[in-house]
């Protein structure tokens, strides 16, 4: 990758960033240890609330530790993986992390969690690496402490903007949850959009843990249609005559709701019979292939929706070695479902920690030689997932609010025929994007 700008702001801040970290004793109870024969580290995420639940990732992670401790283990040492279930809740985010301190893990790996600041101050205190979390919550592009593996839904919404604009929207409504982490999401849809004629795009904030959504699928298809016609893009204009001086083709809708997305499908669906013109899309996560499978395939509401993702379509055979693992260690667990970004974020999570583990030289792992191995810069592979990714500080995102960034590449599906396909070649840059989008921190 090529070294990244990097302004006297950012440089600054990261600094101090940095400096406070290790003023609060990262060094102290971060020489976290596994013993001779076992080295321990956490995955975490919300299972069984009523608003965006992850069971697949602290699966796939027990999987994965089967598949090599049945291999003989990383460089001779047993692998073991503790669990933890934040309820998408702030307390017990904050539970989670300090049993990781407690537990002496040498990292927390492929989690999901949006209470950055509950979690991520008990692990700066522990000096414990937070590796390939899923990127929901602002910490994870901010401490020093955390190796995410992509951009998190910052590159995703950012990404997802562009590839409406270059599917020639004439407008566009974001649907997206009215929480802090939610809030982040406009501006950078808005920098994706920019230039298209799209204008910016209509908000609807909706709640996370809602069952029906048709007050906000009535807003979204008004916000749309209005959009397209009313002057708020960049080329006023009304019906077809200005859709067609902005380039458009019609108007968009796109939800980012993570779990909910397809409740309020559900409900945009009964809405959308009457404005079959209407086109829709999401990020990978929000949809996925079991929930288009599960809403009818081929006759499925999201047949056409525009998708972005940050790795390859799942029927890419670059999946092969994780789809083997799962086969044989999974033993048909259902929560681990090979075409769930989260399931596939753990995989390149661990895939990079087993790389770090590898790097030093027999000796026993702690958190602070994890840390240390990470922060050196070294390259490391994800088997072509990623864009080969490393942490040095020259490499990372000239963005105040992501400066921890350090893959910024996306990819572009759609569902055709009942099938996410890919629709371009290779992965998309959205590094500019997210630098002239990025929202206030939250």
């Amino acid at each position: 990758m090529k070294p990244r700008r990097r302004s006297v702001l950012l440089s600054t801040a990261a600094s101090a960033a940095a400096c406070a970290v290790l003023a609060t004793g990262c060094g102290a109870p971060g020489s976290a240890t596994a013993d001779e024969d076992t080295v321990t580290v956490m995955t975490w995420a919300p299972q069984g609330t009523s608003a965006t639940d992850m069971p697949g990732m602290p699966a796939m992670a027990q999987a994965y530790a089967r598949w090599v401790n049945a291999r003989g283990g990383i460089d001779g040492r047993r692998l073991k993986v503790l669990t933890c279930n934040d309820h998408n809740d702030t307390v017990r985010a904050a539970r989670c992390a300090n049993r990781a301190a407690k537990e002496e893990v040498v990292a927390v790996v492929g989690s999901y969690s949006q209470h950055g600041r509950s979690f991520m101050s008990a692990l700066e205190q522990a000096g414990i690496p937070y590796i390939g979390g899923y990127g929901v919550a602002h910490q994870e592009f901010s401490s020093p402490l955390s190796y995410p593996v992509n951009g998190g839904l910052p590159a995703l919404v950012a990404g997802n903007g562009r590839q409406l604009a270059a599917g020639k929207c004439s407008h566009v409504s974001l649907v997206r949850p009215d929480t802090s982490a939610g809030d982040q999401l406009p501006p950078l849809l808005d920098a994706g959009l920019a230039g298209s004629g799209a204008g910016r795009a209509t908000d609807v904030r909706a709640p996370e843990g809602a069952s029906a959504y048709a007050r906000q699928a009535g807003q979204a298809l008004k916000g749309a249609e209005a959009g397209a016609g009313d002057g708020t893009g960049d080329e006023a204009g009304a019906g077809d005559a200005g859709r067609a001086r902005s380039g458009g083709s019609g108007p968009c809708v796109t939800a980012v709701l993570g779990g909910r997305t397809d409740a309020f499908f559900d409900s945009f669906r009964r809405l959308r019979k009457d404005a079959p013109g209407v086109r829709t899309a999401s990020v990978l996560g929000s949809v996925r292939q079991s929930l288009v499978d599960r809403t009818g395939g081929r006759r499925s509401p999201l047949e056409g929706a525009y998708a972005t993702g940050w790795y390859p379509a799942s029927d890419d055979p670059r999946w092969a070695p994780m789809r083997k693992v799962i086969d044989e260690h999974a033993f048909g667990d259902d929560r681990v479902d090979g075409s769930d970004p989260g399931v596939q974020t753990t995989w390149v999570a661990y895939t990079v920690l087993r790389q770090v583990l590898e790097s030093l030289g027999g000796a026993a792992p702690t958190a602070e030689s994890v840390r240390r191995a990470l922060d050196r810069g070294d390259t490391v592979a994800t088997g072509g997932l990623t864009p080969k990714l490393n942490w040095g500080y020259d490499n990372m995102l000239a963005a105040r609010d992501f400066p921890r960034i350090v893959n910024a590449k996306v990819t572009y599906q759609r569902v055709r025929e009942g099938r996410l396909v890919a629709v371009h070649k290779g992965f998309v840059d959205v590094e500019e994007t997210l630098e002239s989008g990025a929202a206030p921190a939250s």
